[in-house]
């Protein structure tokens, strides 16, 4: 029998406990969710919360990070589906709008995760969607594709658009609203395009 390293074991037990959060969190959202029922789901204490996370707030954020990874990553890879970088930037802010229906996502980064953790922006995992549109915006921007402008300042208004058109999508009952939301995406996005005459 192979024997686990400290590292190993640690990481094991903050899974767990992320794992555990993240259905507590969805099932209940983050207010209704008990440290002592989501502790013992993960067969664990309150002491190895508080280790690992500090308290109920950063465990949220690290469940949120994970989710929010989750769907750029998912994002990213309908992006990757398209030959032309421009539509495949386009589809992969759709995407991103489109997740905001998934009750998961909804309930934890949408929702809860604002109202909790403050501002998204803010957060680990939009600063690394914001580089990597930055990335993409640079590379269009050398191929002629977009007009040449400040990439950080554009990267930041088209990840904020998809992001406060999933904020709108998760918070809305209206039907078409996703539809609403990512069709005024694509239209703003596409003012960045050079314009062949």
């Amino acid at each position: 029998m192979t024997r686990r390293s400290r590292a190993e074991m640690l990481e094991e037990t903050r899974a767990k406990l992320i794992d555990a959060a993240r259905a507590a969190f969805a099932e209940k959202g983050y207010a209704g969710a008990s440290m002592d029922e989501l502790t013992a789901r993960a067969g664990l204490t309150r002491g190895a919360l508080y280790h690992h996370f500090g308290d109920k707030r950063g465990l949220l954020a690290a469940v949120v990070d994970q989710l929010d990874s989750e769907m750029a990553a998912r994002a990213h890879d309908i992006g990757q589906r398209h030959t032309n970088a421009w539509e495949g930037l386009l589809a992969e802010g759709g995407a991103y709008i489109e997740l905001a229906r998934d009750p998961e996502i909804q309930r934890i980064v949408l929702l809860d995760g604002p109202a909790v953790l403050g501002d998204p922006s803010q957060w680990p995992s939009q600063n690394r969607c914001l580089l990597a549109t930055m990335t993409t915006l640079e590379a269009l921007t050398k191929a002629g594709i977009v007009k040449p402008v400040d990439v950080e300042a554009a990267a930041r208004l088209i990840n904020g658009a998809a992001l406060n058109a999933a904020l709108w999508v998760a918070a809305s009952d209206d039907a078409d609203v996703l539809e609403r939301a990512t069709d005024a995406f694509r239209q703003l996005a596409s003012g960045l395009l050079v314009t062949r005459e």
